[in-house]
């Protein structure tokens, strides 16, 4: 078989994939059928029209039609054959692993024959295997599989685009060895999602679940840090409290006169009292 028609086969079926992958979460989301195209032409052709803008060409999706066509009848299939849609979530993770297998080893093998070095090209078979996927995440409102501590989603798709560089870079390289490095990217993708592996936090060590779940775990990493609510309220309590007191320590100065200062107001007014003959005090009830 002809290496470039063996390619532009594969590439249709991780389109075709992709984009089943795409329409099934539209679906999960409860979007419509329009949504469902959006998000498989997002997650079917975004990587690989990064791919072919960074190696400087026209995008093979607009240029061949029959790119654009393959989501459609994705979309079509998942609308009349897709029913039971909450429970889209392994077929969701299958589609996408064949997906991400075939773009990694497709796209690096595109971007050697396009006079790439092996380091880049294994970066742009990275960035086809996962750019449509992430857009897709992110338009669905979905922490992107990407950057989910519990999946392995880059590291996959490393090891294939590894795989078919070395190929490529060897006399062994053949369509079947293409096959085989994505057959052992889908492999390992779905163990890992099926074990639950994780990769490791960005701190060693360290959890974000460890600091606490008063805090919202959508945050921002460049906003100031978030206290939890319990320690908030107390803190606010505690300085009304004292406020408060401050403002009536206050009061009780000014309305209070000073011990010494009644005193000698008592003494001063008493001898003009008795000059005058002016006793205040009321009269006895025998008077």
């Amino acid at each position: 078989m002809n290496v470039s028609v063996a390619l532009f086969v594969l590439e249709l079926v991780g389109v075709f994939a992709f984009a089943i992958s795409g329409n099934l979460l539209a679906a999960r989301k409860d979007f419509d059928i329009t949504g469902g195209v959006v998000l498989g032409y997002l997650a079917s052709l975004g990587g690989g029209i990064i791919r072919d803008v960074v190696l400087g060409e026209v995008p093979t999706s607009l240029r061949e039609p029959i790119y654009l066509l393959i989501p459609l009848l994705a979309a079509l299939v998942v609308y009349f054959i897709g029913r039971h849609t909450e429970r889209a979530r392994l077929p969701i993770v299958i589609f996408d692993a064949a997906g991400l297998s075939l773009f990694c080893t497709t796209g690096t093998i595109i971007a050697l024959e396009h006079g790439m070095n092996v380091y880049g090209s294994i970066m742009l078979g990275i960035i086809t295997a996962v750019g449509g996927g992430l857009m897709r995440d992110v338009v669905a409102n979905e922490i992107p599989a990407v950057f989910s501590g519990s999946e392995l989603y880059i590291i996959p798709a490393f090891c294939g685009a590894l795989l078919a560089a070395l190929g490529q870079q060897t006399s062994i390289w053949n369509v079947w060895v293409t096959i085989a490095a994505a057959s052992v990217v889908f492999a390992f993708r779905l163990t890992a999602w099926f074990r639950g592996w994780r990769a490791p936090g960005s701190i060693r060590g360290w959890t974000y679940r460890g600091v606490g779940a008063g805090m919202k775990r959508t945050a921002s990493a460049f906003r100031a840090p978030v206290r939890r609510a319990k320690e908030t309220a107390e803190e606010a309590v505690k300085d009304a409290a004292e406020t408060v007191g401050e403002a009536a320590r206050e009061v009780i100065d000014e309305v209070t006169p000073d011990e010494n200062g009644a005193a000698a107001s008592e003494t001063d007014t008493a001898p003009e009292a008795r000059e005058t003959g002016d006793d205040r005090r009321p009269p006895s009830p025998g008077r």
